[in-house]
């Protein structure tokens, strides 16, 4: 069942919502050459609790820290240690925060230093899908028009989206129904209803679409070892254009 949310409900999830835009900017101000995982993850999780909210992904499932913080190859789920971020390396951050007993989510890939042509376009093209299956998020659409436009930008700038991983429902809980591929024919699926509420998140590969999780059972990883890209909004089904919460992250 995919839960329709009372305005009441989606007044708290803005609220949830505000603290992980806040807790981006702070990691705006954080990420730089040097700067180790941990530190970000120590920082990001002392943010959000002095908010009086919870990170989200802390303990998830048994997963060890606040954040998820992929680098390069690491397509998501990256744990973070001692590893110093280095000049010309991609990271993605992905956060998750509880508050008042409802999730936001949210996901953004940063560029340390300089980094190749086709790098910096892999993280565009990434972002711009993004924003294009939101653009199908209003009611009245299938959910499979979310998959396919992000699948179809992505594919035509020649780039592959990630098959064993998808998006998903949020509200009071991190993960609801349904889940959301982001590839697929137009559509297909159950019909977009006002209320909904979605964490769209295209996970873009480089090379080929296939993935492999290390032995620390969490880090998935691009299977050719080139470079992935990964962006995420929670965002509200509306009748004409779905409402970002995550949007200023």
């Amino acid at each position: 069942m995919i839960n329709i949310r009372s305005p009441r409900e989606i007044e708290q999830l803005r609220l949830s919502s505000k603290i992980l835009i806040e807790t981006f900017h702070l990691i705006d101000k954080l990420i730089k050459p040097g700067i180790d995982t941990l530190i970000l993850d120590r920082e990001i999780n002392r943010f959000i609790r002095s908010k009086g909210a919870k990170p989200a992904f802390n303990g998830y499932r048994g997963f060890p820290a606040s954040v998820c913080i992929s680098i390069d190859d690491e397509v998501v789920h990256g744990i973070p240690s001692k590893r110093k971020l280095a000049p010309g390396q991609i990271v993605g951050i992905d956060i998750g925060v509880e508050f008042q007993g409802y999730f936001s989510d949210a996901a953004k890939t940063y560029i340390i230093g300089e980094v190749s042509a086709k790098t910096q376009r892999l993280i565009e093209v990434t972002e711009q899908a993004l924003h294009l299956g939101i653009r199908q998020a209003i009611a009245g659409n299938r959910l499979s028009d979310i998959s396919h436009a992000i699948q179809e930008h992505v594919e035509a700038a020649g780039f592959s989206v990630v098959r064993d991983l998808v998006g998903h429902g949020i509200g009071r809980e991190l993960h609801e129904e349904p889940q959301i591929p982001n590839y697929g024919k137009s559509n297909h699926g159950p019909r977009l209803k006002e209320g909904m509420v979605l964490a769209i998140e295209p996970m873009v590969n480089m090379g080929d679409y296939t993935v492999r999780t290390q032995n620390d059972k969490w880090t998935v990883r691009t299977s050719d070892g080139l470079p992935s890209a990964h962006f995420e909004h929670t965002v509200v089904v509306k009748n004409n254009a779905a409402e970002i919460l995550t949007l200023g992250r």
